[in-house]
């Protein structure tokens, strides 16, 4: 039986940045998130007799990706399982910062669990794609997300659904091309080479009690201030570490400065930038088109894309 899921990429706001235990793939901090609704990834999973498994991206075949999905199916199927054939599709630029695993890994998991007739709870499913990818646990959720750490294992809840308090997100990408480091390479490089790593860890809980406040509360400005030092606090783990590691461009600190510019003129909007130079701007719905106008004109940016929040990671063929 071929079976096609769908999840959506989500964006920390207060992020995860590190590993507690690298074999288990488990974060080091908690982190909460808001999840996409108009950028998606689709993934078919079919299996059938033996031989090796395949893997098809935007219509190309894609074997350097292809052990770690084979990992990601022996997690939910077993080792002892016939080879798949996996086709994967996005609608936005992959590997570019963009949280392109997180949706992957989500959509994997669950059209794996369908196919294989497992019939697992969704946070299951949240804890078998967390360990292939870190962030797709939180894709199965919808609205904002609060991902806690725990030494064993990750819990995972929604503090509101995605028609609840209605954010809009406008991403802009100042580079489609893949970032010259991967996540995972400097996570691990941040924690052995920075000064700053201890900090960020120690000071992770403050963050999220400030950002799970702001959500209860719908205090959009307390999230806005919380939401962005974090990130800056995250980079500058990256940047601490050695050798440092960088993903801003020109476009992405302009794109900065366009937001708190619009911010300065009124605007409820605030800035996030993951693992890579594209900058998500976060807004309230009423100053959507001026933000979008704003970060399109922006020198460097070659493309913006807007979305407010959707659901969870969710069948869609059978």
């Amino acid at each position: 039986m071929k079976v096609t899921a769908q999840a959506q990429p989500n964006i920390a706001l207060v992020k995860y940045w590190g590993k507690r235990d690298l074999a288990r793939n488990l974060p080091a901090v908690s982190s909460l998130s808001i999840t996409l609704d108009s950028l998606w990834t689709r993934m078919s999973v079919s299996f059938g007799g033996a031989g090796t498994d395949s893997l098809e991206v935007n219509g190309a075949v894609a074997p350097t990706m292809l052990d770690r999905v084979s990992g990601c199916l022996d997690l939910v199927v077993g080792s002892e399982r016939e080879c798949a054939q996996v086709v994967s599709e996005s609608n936005f630029p992959i590997g570019a910062g963009l949280a392109s695993s997180a949706s992957a890994f989500a959509a994997l998991v669950v059209a794996a669990d369908e196919a294989a007739g497992s019939g697992r709870d969704t946070l299951m499913l949240a804890r078998l794609a967390g360990a292939a990818s870190g962030s797709a646990a939180r894709s199965l959720y919808g609205g904002i997300v609060e991902l806690t750490a725990g030494i064993d294992e990750i819990d995972l809840r929604n503090l509101a659904e995605h028609d609840e308090w209605p954010l809009e997100v406008v991403v802009a990408v100042t580079e489609k091309g893949q970032k010259p480091v991967g996540s995972g390479e400097a996570m691990v490089r941040g924690a052995g080479t920075s000064p700053f790593y201890s900090s960020w860890i120690e000071r992770q809980d403050e963050d999220m009690k400030c950002a799970r406040t702001a959500v209860a509360e719908r205090d959009f400005a307390s999230l806005a201030h919380i939401a962005e030092h974090n990130c800056l606090k995250m980079h500058s783990v990256m940047w601490t570490s050695r050798p440092p590691i960088v993903y801003w461009n020109k476009a992405t600190l302009g794109c900065m400065e366009v937001v708190r510019s619009l911010r300065a003129a009124g605007h409820s909007v605030f800035f996030t930038i993951d693992a890579g130079p594209q900058v998500k701007a976060v807004c309230l719905p009423e100053s959507a088109d001026a933000v979008e106008a704003a970060l399109s004109a922006t020198h460097g940016v070659v493309q913006t894309m807007r979305s407010g929040l959707g659901t969870g990671a969710r069948i869609i063929a059978t």
